[in-house]
């Protein structure tokens, strides 16, 4: 899988540049591909998100609607995105999922930080992401597979304006803090990392070079 490093990018024009990268990898015109980047403030919701959960329009943050799995969530700067665009024909049978949580379990492991995944229980809103062993939710995953290849991703809080996600629902979860690195080294006495110790080590554990 190549790696692909990239600035921030506005949301609109990232998921206009992802349409592209899909048909791309289902033309076999490119190889799997892993996009690092961040985004202006914005909150991205997926189909079955209830309005109330989305900020109020005093909060002047822009709510988009997007093709993808999961609920509302926020980018911004000091944020890490990770748009994966796979051919999971190629990879054979595979929870990408699980591996992409699997994944950013093991990267940020790596950078000093013990964080797991959850099961959710039947009938109860999705855990789908990296928590900490406390309870608090670092990294958020929605993807979406069409015609064998994935697009969209997963967004790690490496430092961003965490005030944010208290003017809206995060992921559909009413009962859930949200964290950053640079909080959880806080707590810790230890430096934070930079965004670019975060990308390399995605990048490895996820196999992107």
């Amino acid at each position: 899988m190549r790696r692909v490093d990239l600035g921030e990018v506005d949301y609109e024009v990232a998921a206009k540049e992802m349409r592209g990268w899909v048909e791309e990898r289902v033309d076999g015109t490119a190889e799997d591909r892993l996009f690092l980047l961040s985004h202006p403030p914005v909150i991205t919701y997926g189909p079955r998100t209830v309005l109330d959960d989305l900020p109020a329009e005093t909060a002047g943050i822009p709510a988009v609607a997007v093709d993808r799995g999961g609920f509302a969530t926020y980018h911004g700067p000091g944020q890490l995105v990770g748009y994966l665009v796979v051919d999971l024909k190629q990879r054979g049978p595979v929870d990408i999922v699980r591996w992409v949580e699997n994944g950013l379990i093991d990267a940020l492991g790596s950078l000093g930080f013990p964080l797991v995944r959850r099961d959710t229980p039947k009938g109860a809103s999705s855990l789908v992401g990296v928590w900490t062993e406390d309870g608090r939710k670092l990294c958020s995953i929605g993807m979406r597979i069409r015609r064998g290849v994935t697009s969209h991703g997963f967004s790690v809080n490496v430092d961003p304006d965490m005030t944010v996600f208290h003017t809206f629902t995060s992921c559909g979860l009413h009962d859930v803090t949200m964290v950053s690195l640079a909080e959880l080294a806080a707590e810790r006495g230890v430096p934070a990392p930079t965004e670019a110790d975060v990308r390399d080590a995605v990048a490895q554990s996820l196999g992107a070079r």
